[in-house]
């Protein structure tokens, strides 16, 4: 099984994409933090602009399909908690966030995007 780096998880996370909510995810709407994002209180995403899903790679709708499912998912590793030590995130308790896997077409392991979701339904996209 492959890490990924801290070094990498800081490049990632620095361009997350966020949705408030999983009824922002049924109508497209995906949100991206602006350059420079103040530590929000737990759930708060209001320093986040929204996006489109339909503006993700293909299979980040496949993947949301999946955690709306509740899987089964192609990763041991997805719904592992997610615990945001880079505090990119909304600083929350252990436990809040868990990530899951966005297959990237021609990798031969897991890759690196990932759906990150809060108990609040909150996703966001690395």
């Amino acid at each position: 099984m492959k890490r990924i780096t801290a070094n990498a998880v800081r490049m990632l996370l620095a361009g997350l994409l966020v949705a408030a909510g999983v009824l922002g995810l049924q109508t497209g709407a995906l949100s991206a933090p602006p350059a420079s994002v103040a530590q929000a209180s737990c759930g708060d995403t209001s320093g986040f602009a929204k996006v489109n899903l339909s503006q993700l790679p293909p299979e980040a709708t496949d993947t949301v399909n999946l955690i709306k499912k509740g899987g089964p998912f192609p990763y041991p590793q997805d719904g592992q908690v997610f615990d945001n030590r880079e505090g990119v995130l909304p600083d929350c308790q252990k436990g809040y966030y868990h990530e899951y896997t966005v297959k990237t077409p021609g990798s031969d392991d897991r890759g690196t995007r990932r759906f990150v979701t809060g108990e609040k339904g909150e996703y966001f996209y690395t």
